[in-house]
C-alpha cells in the first residue's frame, strides 16, 4: 500500500516526527531509537515515513551532544544531561536540544543505508541558502530519487537561538529547485505560517509540515532560573494540538491547496481524526506518542501496542473529502 501526497509517496498516512526517533537507526541498547525506548517494540517500516533527526552541513554539539552510543555505567550522567535539554511540563514537553547531529556526511554513511527496508524524510537544518543548497546536493548525489519519500527544510527551529524569517525566501529559491526528491517545508506557529506557506508554493515545495514546536519558558519558581540551559524552549505535546489544529485550519481556510503533515499533540486515533477534519493529508507522531517518564518507559511494551493499532487504523482509514 501507498499514499501519494502530490509528489510525496507514503507507505501509509501516519509518519513520524523529526529527532524523535533519532536518525531511524538504534546503536545503542541503553536509548533505543534514539531517545524513545517505545520505538523498539513498534515495526518502522509500518510508518508512512519515518522522519530523521534534522541534520547540518558540519556536527553539532548543540546544547546537548551528538553521542549516542552510552554503557550503563554512564546512565546517571546522561539523565542529568537530558534534563538540562528536556523537561516535562504542562500536559506537555519543553525542548533545546539545539540541532545535536552527527552531520550530513555521518548520516548519509553511517546511518541512512540502514533504514533502506522504511520510507524516510531526512531533515535539514541550515543558517544559510548556501548550507541548504549543500545539503540538498549532498543528499541528491548519495540517495537515488525516488528511494525517499523527501527531504523536509526545518527553516523555523526556536532551539538554535536564529531568526530564520531572514534567509527563508533564499533558501526556498536556491534550494528547492535543486533537489532531486519532493521537498517539505516546516512551519512555526511562531512564525508567518500563511506566507510561508504561500511562498513555498510558488517555489515549487511538494508538501508541509504543520507544525514545528512552540517557542515557550519555564523558570524554577523559587530561584528565577530557567528549566533548560538554552532558557528558551520548544513546547511540544498534548498542549500544543489546539494550536497545531488551528493552523492546519487557516492554511486551508487560506486557500493553501498544498498536501499538509499534521504534526502536535497526537496519540489517539481520534486525534488523527481531527486534524483529517482540520485539512491535513497525512498526520505524525511527535513527543505526545514517543515520550515518557522516566518510569513510564517501564510501560514501553503498552505504548508500542497503543501505537501499533493506531498503524493499522490508518493503514485501512480514508480521510474526509474536502
Amino acid at each position: 500500500m501507498t499514499v501519494r501526497l502530490g509528489d510525496i509517496v507514503l507507505r501509509n498516512r501516519l509518519v513520524t516526527s523529526s529527532s524523535l526517533l533519532g536518525y531511524g537507526v538504534s546503536n545503542s541498547s541503553l536509548v533505543p531509537y534514539g531517545m524513545s525506548p517505545i520505538s523498539k517494540f513498534v515495526p518502522l517500516e509500518r510508518f508512512g515515513a519515518v522522519t530523521a533527526r534534522t541534520v547540518t552541513v558540519e556536527p553539532r554539539e548543540g546544547h546537548f551532544t551528538t553521542r549516542d552510543v552510552w554503557p550503563v555505567r554512564e546512565l546517571p550522567g546522561l539523565l542529568k544531561r537530558y534534563g538540562t535539554v528536556l523537561r516535562q511540563t504542562d500536559t506537555g514537553w519543553l525542548n533545546a536540544f539545539g540541532w545535536c547531529n552527527v552531520g550530513i556526511d555521518a548520516y548519509l554513511r553511517d546511518y541512512f543505508p540502514r533504514t533502506r527496508g522504511q520510507r524516510t524524510i531526512i531533515s535539514l537544518g541550515g543558517f544559510s541558502a548556501e548550507e541548504f543548497v549543500t545539503l540538498v546536493d549532498k543528499v541528491n548525489a548519495a540517495v537515488p530519487a525516488g528511494e525517499i519519500a523527501a527531504v523536509e527544510l526545518n527553516v523555523s527551529c526556536h532551539n538554535v537561538n536564529f531568526d530564520f524569517n531572514k534567509i527563508i525566501g533564499a533558501v526556498l529559491a536556491e534550494a528547492v529547485p535543486r533537489s532531486t526528491h519532493p521537498v517539505i517545508l516546516k512551519l512555526s506557529p511562531d512564525y508567518d505560517y500563511l506566507g510561508h506557506a504561500r511562498l513555498a508554493a510558488e517555489h515549487g515545495v511538494s508538501g508541509l509540515t504543520a507544525i514545528n514546536t512552540v517557542k515557550g519558558l519555564r523558570l524554577d519558581p523559587r530561584t528565577g532560573k530557567p528549566w533548560l540551559a538554552n532558557r528558551y524552549g520548544g513546547v511540544s505535546g498534548r498542549a500544543i494540538k489546539p494550536i497545531g489544529l488551528r493552523v492546519v485550519s487557516e492554511l486551508r481556510e487560506a486557500g493553501v491547496t498544498l498536501p499538509i503533515i499534521a504534526t502536535g499533540g497526537i496519540r489517539t486515533f481520534d486525534d488523527c481524526r481531527e486534524y483529517f477534519w482540520a485539512g491535513a493529508d497525512a498526520v505524525s507522531l511527535g513527543s505526545a506518542s514517543w515520550f515518557a517518564s522516566y518510569p513510564g518507559y517501564a510501560l514501553s511494551p503498552l505504548h508500542a501496542l497503543r501505537i501499533r493499532r493506531l498503524l493499522t487504523k490508518i493503514e485501512s482509514y480514508t480521510p474526509p473529502p474536502r
